[in-house]
């Protein structure tokens, strides 16, 4: 992970905006903005891989995130943040022509991808394994394409 003040501030916004959230294999929800954060090359990609479900997954608004964060990643979170009405493979469109966005959606579907975070989750209907497996592959692979 990149460490500087800025990120340092986005580790503490994904934290307190995160808390008490799980994932859907159980988890608290924070550890997947980490995860992502950790493979980021720099600052600004660190800092949108941290922040990139606080404004579609919490309270925290793109305004209030303006007022901390450089209008760089203020516009990555933005692409980021997956409004109701667009079909989602617009939305992977949209992302795919913004470097950035792509890195951090790449990331993000690959760790949605990774089946074996389901461990020890007993519960999980393998059809809706199977949905996810086949909504984030068609996503990724317009993001392969750009």
């Amino acid at each position: 992970m990149i460490y500087t003040p800025l990120t340092n501030r986005a580790l503490r916004i994904a934290y307190e905006a995160h808390a008490g959230q799980l994932d859907k294999c159980g988890v608290p929800y924070v550890f997947h903005p980490y995860h992502l954060a950790e493979q980021m090359p720099d600052e600004a990609t660190t800092c949108a891989a941290l922040l990139h479900d606080v404004v579609e997954d919490t309270g925290i608004t793109l305004d209030e995130l303006a007022r901390s964060f450089p209008t760089d990643v203020v516009d990555v979170v933005r692409l980021l943040t997956h409004e109701e009405d667009v079909p989602y493979l617009d939305y992977v469109r949209a992302i795919a022509t913004h470097p950035i966005a792509r890195t951090v959606k790449r990331a993000d579907l690959l760790h949605n991808l990774d089946d074996t975070r389901f461990a020890g989750q007993a519960d999980v209907p393998k059809r809706d394994i199977a949905r996810r497996r086949e909504k984030y592959t068609a996503a990724l692979a317009i993001l392969e394409e750009e």
